[in-house]
């Protein structure tokens, strides 16, 4: 049973929220399904949109569940609303894809207290309590950007001097903050490296255009670009061609890119990319594994890494690139 206070608690919160949120008011099961209420944080990128097709593909055909998909709008206010009105239907399950890693205490101490298990998924949360969600499944972001440092490390010699754009995320993500700190900590440690600027280009390919244009007007002198994902690398690449300048192998500017689209892989098959570091957004079967573990009460690990690598022009070929599910 939910608390009473819970459910009162939920039932102001609704009312005060869903309003200003503009979230989608979804039916109640009617069977006996298990009922997962899922918080997706947006549909920013093509790794987001490949991140939902998974999930909702994992369950829509298994008459034993019922997933119920809110769609955030990368507004973490609308994850709050949606969450709090999922417990209000009574969900058996919540799955929370957060926008940022902070500010999630007090809406997972509701969940908590209503006795809802949870999962956080793709990004972290970051929360005094750990016992407040059930496991963290998502990547290794930290590892993935070490990976992307490494490469460099091979391709660059200690007496070249190099000038590194950096293209950040949504600040506060797990996915940004991890790939910042690996940057930050391999320029600290060579001193032929420079991050010549940092521009913010939330994930999306708009936002990444609009900067790198701006930024191209007034200087043009750069050798890496660090992309924290796929789709601004693609309105970075769009910059640099307007501006005249040259990228990938044998380019002016050598292209890190994360997540590893089938797009970005085309890109680096044909020499455009220099690197792809993957970031792999089918996480649908092993979250529904996790859920089916809880439920016969099987321990569960606290954090869960999903299998991931790195891409270069000379260990992808068409083949792979054709079969890629994103």
């Amino acid at each position: 049973m939910r608390r009473f206070c819970s459910i009162l608690l939920s039932v102001a919160m609704i009312f005060c929220m869903a309003g200003c949120t503009g979230i989608r008011t979804a039916e109640s099961s009617a069977g006996k399904a298990y009922v997962i209420g899922f918080s997706q944080v947006g549909s920013e990128s093509d790794w987001r949109v490949a991140n939902t097709r998974s999930m909702m593909a994992t369950f829509e055909d298994d008459p034993e569940y019922e997933l119920i998909m809110e769609n955030a709008r990368q507004q973490q206010e609308n994850q709050f609303a949606a969450v709090r009105k999922f417990i209000l239907e009574g969900v058996d399950f919540i799955i929370i894809a957060p926008t940022v890693e902070e500010g999630w205490e007090t809406v997972l101490t509701e969940i908590h207290e209503a006795g809802i298990p949870v999962i956080i998924m793709d990004r972290s949360v970051a929360v005094d309590d750990e016992a407040l969600y059930l496991t963290n499944i998502g990547s290794d972001f930290l590892r993935q950007g070490n990976l992307a440092v490494e490469w460099l490390e091979e391709e660059i010699p200690e007496d070249t001097q190099i000038k590194i754009l950096h293209l950040q995320g949504t600040i506060g993500a797990t996915a940004q903050i991890q790939r910042t700190k690996a940057l930050e900590d391999a320029v600290a440690k060579h001193a032929n490296w420079e991050i010549s600027s940092q521009l913010y280009g939330d994930f999306t390919e708009a936002k990444a255009y609009e900067v790198m244009t701006a930024y191209l007007r007034e200087n043009k002198d750069i050798d890496v670009l660090y992309s924290e994902n796929d789709n601004m690398t693609f309105g970075a690449m769009r910059a640099l061609e307007e501006a005249g300048i040259t990228y990938g192998n044998g380019g002016q500017v050598k292209i890190i890119t994360f997540d590893a689209t089938r797009e970005a892989l085309q890109y680096c098959h044909d020499g455009k990319i220099n690197l792809c570091v993957e970031c792999n957004p089918l996480f649908g079967p092993r979250v529904k594994e996790l859920i089916e573990n809880y439920r016969n009460g099987i321990p569960i690990p606290k954090h869960v890494y999903v299998d991931e690598s790195a891409y270069t022009t000379q260990n992808i070929t068409q083949e792979f690139v054709d079969s890629r599910e994103y």
